[in-house]
């Protein structure tokens, strides 16, 4: 009997890498999803009519992300007991029901804290399940370049949400009726994700490791290093732009911000695509330092802005910034886990990432209340400045495998000779432990 067209395998690097029909699939999931999220930038919108200011925002966005977290010890070991279809549709449902409640809000209540709770932990969920699930599938010499090329559905799917928020703000100048169709399209958007993360699961068959340990274990185990503190930065970084930069354009007059974020969003395509092969040619590192850089001179250029088009020059600076840091930051930090952890190691990397947005929202509304938006944009640039700094004088030091001659050690099999290995010989436990190791080998 042949094998099902969609039935979960480890493909060749001659295949396209895993440009096939299921990729394309979760392409088109990825890019509805960061719409959806897009359309959420108008959140501090949301707590401003409701009587709330920047700091009650930056609690808020903090409490649910710092939930969000807690979720995340769950959540990776869940996905490498039970699989990722399970957490996956999970996830997306709460998303739907996080952006159907944020439409019944209407003040400052424990329902806007829950729904904002539910978004952030099912938005955690599925982009963990949507890398963790493209990992599985792509060369472990290519994961790098297959994440950042999923990742660039994310900034078509910037512009689209951003564009749209803006029409939908045009179209409905009536206080809370604006709200009810902004995230009402993001429930609409959360479902038709769902249908597809349903679809082109339905093969998928998952072996649970001999051993799952907690999650906190494993990150002792596993360390990723110096990486983590650049996922804490690019937290900062999602904080200032995905949170305050609304009120930030308000506050100068400017009613629209898809300015920003088209900017944004075609900066950072555009760099993705051009910097697709980077990690295997300047190597890993350098997209790091490239990456804060990018992030640190567009938040310095933020103060300068007076109107709607001067938002495109840091905008271009963020997006590039973006482009660089988040595959090399995905594949540097779950690379450090083995395979049959890799859910939780992917969940432990971005959980970082949602730790640096928690922490930092809070400190960034009350700076801006105090002292004024400036000197938050004065102050996350230099704290990019600074985690740049460490991990130049750390982490960029050290060889980067991606760089290295795949040339095999005498016993071992090389990384073209492990690509022909069956997918079962790598995940079944009852496998001959040499193939396993010479397996292991190769992906460490």
């Amino acid at each position: 009997m042949s094998e099902p067209s969609n039935s979960p395998r480890r493909l060749n690097a001659d295949e396209g890498f895993a440009y096939d029909g299921t990729f394309w699939l979760a392409y088109l999931a990825n890019l509805s999803l960061v719409s959806a999220n897009a359309l959420s930038f108008r959140f501090a919108e949301l707590v401003d009519s409701l009587g709330g200011n920047e700091q009650k925002t930056g609690s808020i966005v903090g409490i649910s992300i710092i939930a969000a977290l807690v979720v995340r010890f769950v959540m990776g070991q869940g996905i490498d007991r039970y699989g990722v279809r399970m957490l996956w549709a999970l996830s997306a449902a709460l998303f739907v029901a996080g952006n159907a409640m944020f439409i019944l809000c209407r003040d400052i209540s424990w329902e806007i804290y829950l729904a904002r709770t539910l978004f952030a932990i099912g938005l955690a969920g599925m982009f963990t399940c949507s890398i963790v699930h493209v990992q599985m599938r792509a060369p472990t010499h290519r994961r790098t370049e297959i994440i950042g090329f999923l990742g660039s559905s994310g900034f078509l799917g910037m512009i689209l949400g951003s564009q749209l928020g803006d029409f939908l703000f045009r179209f409905s100048t009536n206080g809370h009726e604006r709200f009810v169709w902004l995230f009402g399209t993001a429930v609409g958007f959360g479902v038709l994700y769902l249908a597809i993360v349903l679809w082109i699961t339905r093969y998928d068959v998952h072996t649970r490791p001999h051993e799952t340990p907690a999650a906190y274990k494993l990150i002792f185990r596993y360390w990723p290093g110096p990486i983590v503190l650049v996922a804490l930065m690019m937290g900062v970084g999602f904080s200032v732009t995905g949170v305050f930069l609304t009120r930030y354009a308000t506050s100068l007059g400017v009613k629209e911000i898809g300015t920003f974020f088209t900017s944004y969003a075609l900066s950072a395509f555009l760099f993705r695509m051009l910097s697709r092969t980077w990690s295997t040619s300047i190597g890993r590192h350098p997209m790091v330092l490239l990456g804060l850089g990018g992030h640190a001179i567009g938040h310095f250029l933020l103060p300068f802005v007076t109107n709607q088009w001067e938002f495109v020059l840091p905008a271009v600076c963020c997006g590039f910034g973006h482009a660089m840091l988040f595959p090399v930051v995905v594949s540097l930090g779950s690379g450090a886990f083995p395979r049959q952890y890799r859910g939780t190691g992917t969940t432990i990397v971005l959980g970082f990432t949602e730790l640096g947005f928690a922490l930092s929202s809070p400190p960034l509304g009350a700076i801006i209340d105090h002292v004024g938006f400036n000197t938050m944009f004065v102050v996350s640039g230099a704290i990019t400045v600074m985690i740049g700094v460490g991990y130049a004088l750390t982490a960029a030091r050290r060889p980067d495998e991606d760089l290295q001659e795949n040339i095999p050690i005498e016993g071992e099999l090389s990384v073209a000779e492990m690509e022909t290995v069956p997918a079962a010989l790598e995940i079944d436990p009852t496998a001959d432990s040499q193939i396993i190791r010479r397996v292991e080998h190769c992906e460490s």
